[in-house]
């Protein structure tokens, strides 16, 4: 039985949780909306020159945070002299980094033969250096568990951001104008976030301090660049072996179940690691805390993904037009690859925050080479065969990330499923009923405004007759939501 919060802590976990939710959805929102213009505007090999530079980006970026980042949150007291080091580090990272990828771009545009992609990656490269200028200042906002700043930031960033991309594909600049977008993003985030941060670093390095955070975060670090590598992994080969236009396709069937799962387990996640670092030393909180997140999770996310896998064929018609309808059959099958990452990404915040980052790493090590293996075999047939090896390694990885969970908390997988396999249950209902209307109804708005005023009342009325503990706390947090902002 689930025990609960004391009052303190519930009132912080739902204040945050609010005002990350708030930010997630408004701020994927207003991307989403944009990402529709611009997809409207640019082509799927747009698309696919850009993210043929993920996996390098990616790369760097983890090398520039080191893990240094989620180090400085699990530290119960971090210094001044902490967070001016890891600053310090950031930005002579992101320099070299820079020069890096400066160098190494006509290699890689002569991988893909893709001469584009060398100025393409010279000019992206710039965005780590202003993004390591506010990378400490963020990590500061995370810590005091202040989401309302990080909701301003992230909106105003995003509509900063996206009317530059819009306004530059709509002048016709091609690829170039999702290059400007990512630009904008990245300087509009950094300077809105040292006005919101009043810190500034001192020119301290301490190698005390590096020292102790380097300790944790070093397994961070390889944990986060493996799994990088291989997230990134999908475009570099479909991009290498099929091409540019088949990665768009790609990417961008990912983007409507990835923005649904960024934005739940992103907006719980966000929360649930500085909240649960307060109170690792107390495990069984930890479990009355974990059960929450995890029900609250999978009560909003599973029915979303559901909706959009049954939906998926007049969604992309209507908002993204038909020459995105290759990209359908492969968002169905990626919904189903991307509904275990909440059960994932939280049992991995249960690890950090209990110090063991050596466990993520051991667990990545061994996850990724299954992963890999599995992509290895997989590319020699079709894109739609790799998206399906994505669902079997998401089902592998939410099995292998249980076992640590129950070595340290004796929270076994069987009692995780237990727990939200009522969930899952009622958003089949909810897969079939759009599944349905879709087949059924050949006018794509008129199938999706049906969809979306019966799916939602079925799910909510059969989750209401299941007496499911998320739908009375999903609930209070909504009516504690609206107290929150009638209070500010």
């Amino acid at each position: 039985m689930t025990m609960p919060m004391p009052d303190s802590l519930k009132q912080k976990t739902i204040t945050g949780v609010s005002w990350s939710l708030v930010e997630q959805v408004l701020a994927r929102g207003v991307n989403f909306i944009i990402g529709i213009i611009l997809a409207r505007l640019l082509s799927p090999t747009d698309y696919g020159l850009v993210g043929m530079l993920g996996i390098f980006l990616g790369i760097s970026q983890i090398f520039i945070d080191g893990g240094l980042a989620s180090a400085l949150i699990q530290r119960k007291s971090p210094s001044d002299k902490d967070f001016s080091t890891v600053y310090i580090i950031n930005m002579s990272m992101s320099i070299v980094l820079f020069a890096v990828l400066f160098f190494i771009a006509p290699y890689v545009a002569g991988f893909y033969d893709q001469p584009l992609l060398k100025p393409l990656l010279r000019v992206l490269a710039i965005s780590l250096i202003i993004g390591s200028l506010s990378s400490v200042q963020s990590t500061l906002l995370s810590i005091r568990v202040d989401f309302k700043s990080k909701t301003y930031i992230s909106i105003l960033s995003s509509i900063i951001s996206g009317s530059v991309g819009i306004l530059c594909a709509y002048r016709g600049m091609g690829v170039w104008a999702l290059v400007a977008q990512t630009i904008a993003s990245s300087a509009a985030l950094t300077v809105l976030t040292l006005l919101y941060v009043r810190w500034m670093p001192r020119l301290v390095f301490s190698k005390e301090s590096f020292k102790n955070l380097f300790s944790f975060s070093s397994k961070v670090l390889a944990a986060s660049l493996i799994s990088t590598v291989y997230d990134n992994a999908y475009p570099m080969v479909i991009g290498k072996k099929f091409s540019a236009a088949d990665v768009g396709q790609y990417t961008r069937a990912g983007q409507f179940p990835g923005i649904a799962n960024g934005t739940i387990t992103g907006a719980l996640g966000k929360v649930a690691f500085p909240v649960f670092s307060k109170i690792q030393d107390d495990d069984e909180r930890l479990i009355t805390a974990y059960e929450k997140y995890i029900q609250i999770s999978s009560f909003i996310l599973f029915p979303i993904l559901m909706g959009i896998c049954g939906c998926a064929k007049p969604l992309v018609s209507f908002l993204l037009t038909d020459k995105w309808l290759e990209c359908v059959p492969l968002m169905q099958i990626l919904c189903f690859g991307i509904i275990t990452n909440g059960i994932t990404t939280i049992n991995l915040n249960l690890l950090y925050v209990k110090g063991r980052s050596d466990y993520v790493l051991k667990l990545e090590i061994i996850k990724k080479s299954i992963a890999f293996s599995i992509l290895f075999i997989s590319m020699f047939f079709s894109v739609k065969i790799m998206c399906y090896g994505q669902v079997l390694y998401g089902f592998v990885s939410m099995y292998l990330n249980t076992y640590y969970t129950k070595k340290l908390l004796g929270y076994s997988f069987g009692k995780q499923i237990k727990v939200v396999y009522p969930y899952f249950l009622i958003a089949l209902v909810v897969l079939f009923e759009a599944l349905l209307f879709s087949s059924i109804i050949k006018n794509s708005l008129i199938s999706l405004a049906v969809s979306l005023m019966v799916c939602p009342i079925s799910y909510l009325l059969l989750s209401r007759y299941a007496n499911l503990y998320a739908y009375k706390e999903v609930l209070d947090l909504f009516y504690n939501y609206f107290g929150i902002l009638k209070g500010r």
